[in-house]
């Protein structure tokens, strides 16, 4: 922006200058032209009443005289035929002099001023100034060059009020976007200085109230969350009061585990976010053997086949416990939830080639609807829509990707790909989502 504000005034000062000096330039060398035309003219009429009285010689002396004074020769022409002074042509011109007319013209290298003189007793004589084109042009080309430097001493001091100018109206822009820039990166904190130009001051000032109203919606959608989890917290005592009742240590367990999902619902809403140092890494192993195991008598009592195969060590991944757990989870319960009992479940964890770990759940299921489940909030099986976008996000955020496609016998398969923690010898970063369909 600062170097077209500059190329603008550039371009419009030159036109202004050429505008200008050009036509003065032109005006300068015809005035130069008839000052030196003027002044033979003033020359030849000044011999005019030499010629009328004095003799030959003494005439001669006396064009001699002007001559070696002046840079425009003189040459008289006497009406018996004799040529005083420079020595010259007998032009046709010079021939109408002689009819009695006074008057210049252009010849070539200059221009020949012409006088008649009458009264002679012989005839008329003629008296010729010759300027040359140098004597023509003295002083132009000077004069000239302190217009050009005038000109460039101009634009000059143009280009320098117009870098001012544009430092002035750029420095608050790039200060706007640099804002801008930091808010659409999540730094809520970032505000524009309202300086600069009115207009400028404005989007300032509206940049400034959308990042405050961008960080109290956010506020009042984490206190949101927080109270409808805290709202939960009285269904879940009445539960945990039935099942204690009932004395099933499984069930206890079971609400202690929502209790204790609940809680950290509820501290994750009312954290801002980016407030943590560093993101959480844990096991894949560890924790996807960890939920499989969980929902293993699930499947014996429907009669599924379930398959664990694990990645020999461990595999770490950019996620946290917590998040994998629930990833995982919510992949198990996919297939527990739509598709028939007795339908085989497959879960299979391996290393990823540049850190990380994938983790693959395919079913003998139908499959997933042709339009693709990957869309949040909307479900065709009674849910809420959100448990695959849920996970989508967690692979995003770990660096990885999610892809979902049908097993070889035709039903559902779901593959997380998942990043390494940062800093790990080899790791590397995967962005991207796809569908695949059989």
């Amino acid at each position: 922006m600062r170097l077209r504000i500059v190329a603008l005034v550039v371009a419009t000062s030159s036109l202004v200058l050429v505008s200008f000096l050009v036509p003065l330039a032109l005006v300068l060398r015809t005035l130069a032209a008839d000052r030196a035309v003027s002044t033979a003219t003033v020359e030849a009429q000044a011999m005019a009443p030499l010629v009328t009285s004095l003799s030959p010689r003494g005439l001669q002396l006396a064009v001699a005289q002007v001559n070696a004074a002046s840079s425009t020769p003189v040459t008289i022409f006497l009406p018996d035929g004799m040529v005083v002074g420079e020595p010259a042509p007998v032009s046709a011109s010079i021939r109408l002099a002689f009819r009695g007319q006074s008057f210049s013209t252009s010849t070539p290298g200059g221009v020949e001023v012409l006088v008649a003189v009458a009264g002679l007793p012989a005839g008329t004589a003629v008296i010729r100034s010759f300027v040359p084109d140098a004597v023509l042009r003295h002083g132009v080309t000077r004069a000239w060059l302190l217009l050009l430097g005038v000109g460039a001493f101009l634009l000059l001091l143009s280009v320098t009020v117009a870098d001012q100018l544009a430092r002035s109206l750029v420095r608050p822009v790039t200060a706007l976007a640099r804002a801008a820039d930091r808010l659409a990166g999540g730094d809520l904190s970032a505000r524009a200085m309202v300086t600069g130009p009115p207009e400028v001051r404005r989007a300032a000032n509206g940049l400034n109230r959308l990042a405050m109203r961008i960080g109290d919606l956010l506020a009042r959608e984490r206190e949101g969350v927080a109270d409808l989890s805290h709202r939960l917290r009285t269904p879940l005592t009445a539960l945990r009061i039935d099942a204690e009742s009932l004395r099933d240590g499984r069930l206890l367990d079971d609400v202690t585990a929502m209790e204790r999902t609940v809680s950290d619902i509820i501290r994750e809403a009312r954290r801002h976010r980016g407030s943590t140092a560093q993101q959480a890494w844990c096991d894949a192993v560890a924790v996807v053997a960890e939920r499989a195991a969980f929902w293993l008598p699930l499947a014996e009592d429907q009669d599924r086949l379930m398959t664990v195969d694990m990645a020999a060590g461990p595999a770490y991944v950019q996620v946290s416990r917590d998040d994998l757990a629930a990833c995982a989870d919510i992949l198990f319960e996919n297939v527990f939830t739509h598709t028939p009992e007795g339908a085989a479940l497959a879960i299979r964890l391996s290393h990823r080639a540049g850190g990380g770990a994938w983790l693959v759940v395919t079913d003998d299921g139908p499959g997933f609807p042709v339009d693709g489940p990957v869309r949040r909030g909307l479900s065709g099986g009674g849910s809420t829509g959100l448990g695959l976008d849920i996970a989508r996000r967690v692979a995003d955020d770990s660096g990885g990707t999610m892809t979902i496609g049908r097993s070889a016998s035709g039903g559902g398969s779901v593959t997380l790909g998942l990043g390494p923690p940062a800093g790990m010898p080899g790791a590397r970063r995967h962005r991207r989502v796809g569908l695949l369909r059989g």
